[in-house]
């Protein structure tokens, strides 16, 4: 079966799955591989519980009633990646592509709720960013779409590009590139060769063209929105036809923190605009903010409507929630953690105000840290938690927990734990009152769960 007729049983089942624990009637079900898994011995099953189609790459070892709706392939994931690209070049709209060390999720979140404050926007639902995730989001891209915004993860060199290949897009933001995934990416430049590959799609002569929703073409040629503060991007993105720029000065869009900022959320003064309110913690926020007013201004969204659609957004599943517990202020940054968001987000937590973020007279050292380790790292690892225990030691704090990994192989005078549960029966036990708490760490440590109970 060719893609385009794949693509005809797609049109009349557009919905894909990939997982038959989330398998809805009539979905098209691919049976991927994986090293622990293998959705070809789930396929009859997928069938039987409402599945249009199944998608397989191994022949059944026995037919059935069902078996004239699986659809044999020689690779399911690499037919899932070739249906998407199929579905991609039906639109002429601009698809934006996000990827980055620290805030992509954030950033997409902005930009889509920004943009779909005027126009029909899909976005990357969740943590889909990775080979299976992109192709799933392209495919849930409806044929009435003005934008597609799409979140692209990576822990390699060479991923990005082949992410490219089949989400073509038209328009991409860097968001930086940092200490995250050093392992995967060979080190510091490795990280920024890494993300740089999508500035080499946007380079590249294999950018399509688009229309924006005003009916007016964009010029040929790739567009980057790029942070203008950091020199890095500056230079990672000369040679792309079009480059907006964003950030705290000499930018086509600026803007910087207010001074005059009460609470611990992340207020912003645009240029030429308005302050803009955000429930974003950490001044390190700033750059995603910037860029969703700059991709909103680019594409003709009134200043009213960027202002409300991000004052609007409250961020969720454990990025930067402000959590108020117990008397408790609660900062949960548990999704994902690497050197550089690790000290952002201390850096943060250091200079925020208690009353700032309540109106209670506490003390100003009643800050407690409960970092859990970072992966990924590699033969740095060691040196990267070293740096951060001594990035801990130049600020007052009431207690500082640090829990797993790398943590436990350093000598330090801090409260250490192995896991997630030990550290929370200690918080449990010590239950803090009226104190201010910075909780995070890497996936892997799990460190919402210190709060759970």
């Amino acid at each position: 079966m060719t893609i385009a007729q794949l693509y005809q049983i797609y049109l009349e089942h557009p919905s894909v799955q990939t997982d038959t624990r989330k398998l809805r009637q009539g979905d098209l079900f691919f049976a991927l591989k994986g090293p622990n898994f293998n959705g070809n011995t789930f396929a009859a099953q997928a069938l039987e519980q409402g599945a249009a189609y199944a998608v397989i790459d191994e022949a059944p070892v026995k037919t059935g009633p069902l078996s004239d709706r699986l659809i044999l392939v020689e690779d399911a994931l690499t037919t899932l990646q070739q249906l998407a690209l199929y579905h991609r070049q039906q639109f002429n709209i601009p698809f934006i592509a996000i990827t980055g060390s620290n805030g992509k999720t954030t950033t997409k979140e902005l930009v889509h709720t920004v943009l779909a404050s005027t126009y029909i926007t899909y976005t990357t639902q969740g943590n889909l960013n990775n080979h299976i995730g992109i192709p799933i989001t392209i495919l849930s891209v409806k044929k009435d779409a003005q934008f597609a915004v799409i979140e692209m993860g990576a822990n390699h060199q060479k991923e990005i590009e082949g992410y490219c290949q089949y989400t073509l897009p038209t328009h991409g933001i860097i968001t930086n590139a940092g200490k995250a995934h050093l392992e995967g990416f060979g080190g510091p430049e490795g990280v920024k060769k890494g993300k740089g590959e999508l500035y080499d799609f946007l380079r590249s002569s294999q950018v399509p063209g688009c229309i924006s929703p005003d009916g007016q073409p964009t010029p040929a040629g790739g567009t980057a929105f790029v942070m203008w503060d950091y020199d890095y991007l500056r230079t990672m993105s000369r040679g792309i036809p079009h480059i907006i720029k964003y950030g705290t000065h000499d930018a086509d869009v600026t803007g910087n923190i207010h001074k005059e900022n009460t609470t611990s959320f992340l207020n912003v003064d645009i240029q030429g605009g308005p302050t803009i309110h955000t429930q974003l913690v950490g001044d390190y926020n700033l750059p995603n903010v910037l860029v969703a007013v700059a991709v909103g201004r680019h594409f003709k969204v009134t200043d009213t409507a960027i202002k409300a659609a991000i004052e609007a957004y409250t961020p969720s599943n454990s990025r930067s929630q402000l959590i108020q517990k117990d008397g408790n202020h609660i900062i949960l940054d548990a999704y994902n953690a690497n050197p550089s968001s690790m000290r952002a987000a201390i850096e943060n937590f250091a200079r925020l105000v208690p009353a700032g973020i309540s109106a209670s007279p506490e003390p100003t050292n009643n800050k407690i840290l409960i970092l859990g380790a970072m992966a990924e790292l590699g033969p740095e690892s060691l040196a990267e938690h070293q740096g951060i225990v001594d990035l801990i030691g130049q600020y007052p704090w009431k207690e500082v927990v640090l829990v797993g990994g790398d943590f436990q192989q350093l000598q330090h005078a801090y409260k250490r734990f192995d896991n997630s549960k030990e550290a929370a029966e200690w918080f449990r036990k010590t239950a803090p009152k009226n104190a201010y708490i910075l909780i995070k760490g890497s996936r892997s440590t799990k460190m919402e769960e210190v709060i759970a109970q």
